[in-house]
């Protein structure tokens, strides 16, 4: 994913009301972007990290500007939560995700679950159920997959990092997430594949784990429903002033 114009510089003042910052750019400009990103941005919202900002060519936009990259731990990390999906969605055409390649037909945005919508549905041709054994999927899969089964897939972005080489999801209570985790495990019920993909918009992360004292809730579930089945994989990311690339898998 390359961003359609260069990136500008400059320094974060201040990050306030979920999605505003005050930044004043390397010239010295003055200016409020949009933040799109709800978490809690832990370790990337303090005042004077170095940030990189899009602008909007659009002239009827109130928010000319938006933030995109923050400096932090020696490196660049994203902090758009609109780009994973759009990640995911090039690697998936490009076939680069290996355990989730093979499927002809991608939908995004279908309704499931209980008012939700499944950033990704994938489906194919017939598979005997041994075929996820060729992937080193858990065999726990095989006993219930459909020949003609589908594969639900929801995608989280994740930039916490707290340990050196540790990424971690969530950084702030994230109700809506643990909500899908329960609508993926009913997939598997039914005899489909359900996946979790956390997108590490970092570059300096090996390792992965739920930030249980940000939220216990959530932590507890996706420990429940990886043992009952749901696919958990995490993704690390290429990072540049030009663009965003899925990478190696970290876990």
């Amino acid at each position: 994913m390359d961003f359609p114009q260069p990136l500008v510089r400059g320094r974060l003042v201040r990050r306030y009301k979920r999605f505003l910052a005050d930044v004043v750019l390397d010239d010295g400009t003055e200016l409020t972007a949009h933040c799109p990103n709800p978490g809690a941005m832990l370790g990337l919202n303090a005042p004077g990290l170095g940030v990189w900002l899009s602008k909007s060519p659009d002239p009827k936009r109130k928010l000319a500007y938006t933030l995109e990259l923050v400096e932090a731990d020696g490196g660049l990390v994203g902090v758009n939560t609109m780009h994973p999906n759009r990640l995911v969605a090039e690697a998936l055409a490009a076939d680069a995700i290996p355990e989730l390649s093979g499927y002809a037909h991608v939908r995004r945005e279908v309704k499931y679950g209980e008012a939700s919508r499944v950033d990704f549905l994938l489906q194919g041709e017939d598979r005997p159920a041994c075929w996820l054994e060729i992937n080193n999927v858990q065999p726990f899969y095989n006993a219930r997959l459909k020949p003609d089964h589908k594969v639900w897939l929801e995608v989280k972005n994740c930039h916490l990092m707290r340990t050196p080489g540790l990424a971690e999801f969530p950084d702030c209570v994230a109700a809506r997430s643990t909500k899908h985790l329960g609508e993926l495990e009913q997939m598997v019920r039914e005899g489909d594949r359900a996946v979790v993909l956390f997108v590490v918009q970092r570059t300096d992360c090996s390792r992965f784990k739920a930030a249980a004292d940000c939220d216990p809730t959530f932590a507890a579930a996706l420990e429940r429903v990886t043992a009952n089945g749901v696919e958990l994989y995490v993704y690390g990311c290429e990072i540049s002033a030009g663009g965003i690339k899925l990478s190696n898998r970290i876990s």
